[in-house]
């Protein structure tokens, strides 16, 4: 997957002048083994920061080798002021950690007290207005330190990705679908660029991409992977061409940006002139690590692309779209499930979702717009969509988002997708999350979220939640326990 960042970590340990620097030398060698064991590519850093006049040749060891991501290591306690002075110059994501003394033998001329210059360190990096990164408990031995930087890496990754990430977009937001209306101050603020294309302009890149040699190979990879899902072949040209004329785009625009993700109106004028329906386009982008959120959604595609980031994984968007039928859910009892009907819910679109993650994945036409555009004629403009259902796993919801305020806000929920035929159309499964209803309730409505919610194939909410902090988000919700209110809850329940 090319349109992630590719994390290097470097790990640089600091030594307060009037503690032994031999300790941290020693120290930040263990951690080096441990992460070795444990399978991480971790730079180590030779200089020892001590003083101030030491950070030049640090950041040049850093920047040799081509280190993206800083561990700042206290091994002793460590100086506050040029510890913090380093991550204040260092460019990317800084995750700061402390040493725990290790044998009570050793506690006189062995002892760091690294647990104390950590306060020190923090309470300087405040007045320094700086963002580091701090594990739940960031003091810790060798083996326990490497954990931490194992963590650490998928939430450097999100940074990276955002500071990196341009979001393309084609087509205003559409009349009914104000809720994915995007505010632009906020996605500057986190350091993404947009470039906003009328609709236009993509019926033009698709017409300047007819005859591209690139367009056979990928009817013959579609073909492949589709496999019996293949119900209209005839039409893999068009689609072809048309995610050729997007690669075209994405290469030809990155600019000074690394990574880009697009967001696209996709219906009801989309269908009448490219003659299809780009779904299945939409989900072999995003199989490549390229979301292509649907109906110019921007944060929605922001989201899908921290999602990838943290996962290393395809992303899909959902609709967080229709309940559970009173009988469905008596035979989900019925079974190995344990949910209440609150706490399932139905997450569709139209067929957006690439094929690894679906059962069956079939090439359809679009029931809903063939409703609005064809009537009662034979699918024609409206087909192109993939169609199946959800893969039973692990799952997580989550969604980025600028309020009409344009102050950011998030949630993170975690669940699964059931092993239950939702018998329905689109891509489509039966979710299940811990107290849904009222997540439902008292986050997605009460913050007012829209209806669109980026989906992880894989529980990754330690990260996102981390990835968001570092980011600078503060309001981030999430599925509280039965028994624990959210400040909107009735106290005296439900009647």
């Amino acid at each position: 997957m090319n349109n992630i960042p590719e994390v290097k970590v470097g790990l640089v340990a600091v030594s307060r002048d009037c503690f032994p620097v031999e300790l941290s030398r020693r120290r930040r060698r263990q951690v080096m083994a441990e992460c070795q064991r444990a399978g991480l590519s971790v730079i180590e850093i030779e200089t020892v920061v001590e003083r101030e006049a030491d950070l030049n040749p640090v950041l040049q060891e850093l920047a040799t080798g081509g280190v993206n991501a800083l561990v700042i290591y206290l091994g002793n306690f460590g100086p506050e002021g040029p510890t913090s002075l380093l991550a204040q110059k260092f460019a990317g994501p800084v995750m700061l950690v402390a040493a725990a003394e290790e044998k009570s033998q050793d506690l006189v001329s062995g002892r760091g007290d690294a647990f104390c210059g950590l306060l020190s360190t923090n309470f300087n990096l405040g007045l320094r207005g700086l963002k580091v990164y701090l594990p739940e408990y960031p003091v810790g031995i060798p083996r326990e330190i490497a954990g931490m930087i194992k963590e650490f890496i998928p939430i450097a990754r999100i940074w990276l990705g955002v500071k990196n990430l341009k979001i393309f977009s084609f087509g205003p937001r559409p009349a009914d679908f104000y809720t994915c209306q995007a505010p632009l101050r906020p996605l500057y603020r986190l350091g993404v660029e947009i470039m906003e294309n009328s609709e236009l302009d993509l019926y033009d890149l698709y017409k300047q991409a007819e005859g591209d040699p690139r367009i056979k190979e990928v009817v013959e990879e579609m073909a492949q992977e589709l496999g019996p899902g293949n119900t209209f072949p005839q039409l893999l040209p068009q689609l072809a061409q048309y995610e050729v004329a997007l690669l075209n785009f994405f290469e030809d625009n990155l600019g000074t940006s690394s990574f880009a993700v697009f967001a696209n109106k996709c219906w009801p004028a989309f269908e009448r002139y490219f003659g299809f329906v780009p779904c299945y386009v939409n989900a072999r982008l995003a199989a490549k690590g390229i979301p292509v959120a649907c109906e110019a959604d921007v944060y929605g595609a922001l989201s899908e692309y921290l999602a990838i980031c943290a996962t290393q994984l395809p992303a899909t968007l959902l609709d967080i779209n229709n309940t559970v039928p009173p009988d469905m859910w008596a035979e989900i009892k019925s079974g190995r499930y344990s949910y209440q009907r609150t706490d399932l819910f139905m997450g569709f679109h139209c067929g957006n979702t690439p094929a690894e993650f679906l059962l069956n994945p079939t090439l359809k036409y679009q029931l809903i717009m063939h409703r609005l555009l064809e009537g009662d004629r034979e699918p024609k403009i409206t087909r192109g969509t993939l169609e199946g259902r959800l893969r039973p796993g692990e799952v997580t919801i989550f969604r980025l988002q600028a309020a009409a305020s344009r102050e950011l806000k998030a949630y993170i929920a975690e669940g699964e997708i059931l092993d239950v035929d939702p018998r329905s159309f689109g891509c489509l499964g039966v979710l299940a999350i811990k107290e849904m209803g009222r997540f439902y309730r008292h986050v997605l409505l009460e913050k007012q979220f829209p209806h669109h919610a980026a989906v992880a194939f894989r529980h990754c909410g330690r990260s996102l939640w981390a990835g968001l902090r570092l980011l600078g988000l503060t309001e981030i919700g999430v599925p509280l326990p039965a028994g624990s209110l959210y400040p909107s809850e009735n106290p005296f329940g439900q009647s």
